[in-house]
């Protein structure tokens, strides 16, 4: 055996398979990631919370400091900051750009300038992912990947679901009850960033129900009325 051969014989020997590189998984574009590995939501939130400005942030900022821009993430954010009286309309209408962006099977969410270097409150946004955070970290010691879907057929339905729940959120005259549809776009959100499929028929579910209900009660005042 010749000395080019022993070369070119060990050089094939250091390159993957040609079966190799199609037998892996490729990763969520929408899953936080780094260096490969996947990012709990709680984990993305914290270190969110942890390079925060002091007094002002700018959806341009959040989509800069959050892994990939996730969808998952902004809209997790915005449905949080949605159940802080006196910024839920502010982030219900908010929450339209992702969703429909999210229909429409963008790769990332954007928002026009105007909007993205709109200086929002510190305070609110940091008291809300603090509240919401114990219940996200016992969340995310059952939810797992299982029922998984195609991402887009997944994208779709959560941005169809997150915008038919922001339009109740808008339209609920009461401050307390808008956090039901703000619950959960979160379930929603959450269960889009981990894969989990049974957590997003629940919360698709849970949809269905609160749009359900809300219709019977439109339709009884409407009966009352006439």
């Amino acid at each position: 055996m010749d000395a080019k051969f022993q070369k070119r014989l060990m050089k094939a020997e250091k390159q993957p398979a040609a079966g190799a590189i199609a037998l892996t998984a490729e990763p969520n574009p929408n899953k936080p990631q780094v260096g490969g590995a996947l990012l709990p939501a709680s984990q993305v939130l914290q270190e969110m919370l942890d390079s925060l400005p002091p007094d002002h942030f700018t959806l341009g900022w959040l989509s800069s400091h959050l892994h990939r821009r996730s969808f998952g993430v902004i809209v997790l954010v915005l449905a949080l900051i949605a159940m802080v009286p006196g910024l839920s309309y502010l982030a219900g209408f908010l929450l339209f750009a992702p969703a429909i962006e999210m229909i429409a099977g963008r790769s990332a969410p954007t928002f026009p300038d105007r909007i993205a270097n709109r200086p929002l409150p510190t305070r609110p946004l940091v008291s809300a992912v603090r509240r919401a955070m114990p219940t996200l970290i016992y969340l995310e010691k059952v939810i797992r990947p299982r029922w998984q879907m195609p991402l887009g057929t997944t994208k779709r339905l959560v941005g169809a679901a997150v915008l038919l729940l922001t339009v109740l959120l808008l339209l609920t005259p009461l401050p307390f009850v808008q956090i039901v549809p703000g619950i959960i776009i979160v379930i929603l959100s959450v269960a889009y960033l981990e894969d989990d499929g049974l957590l997003l028929s629940l919360g698709l579910f849970a949809t269905l129900a609160l749009l359900a209900a809300s219709a019977g009660a439109v339709w009884g005042m409407i009966i009352a009325l006439s």
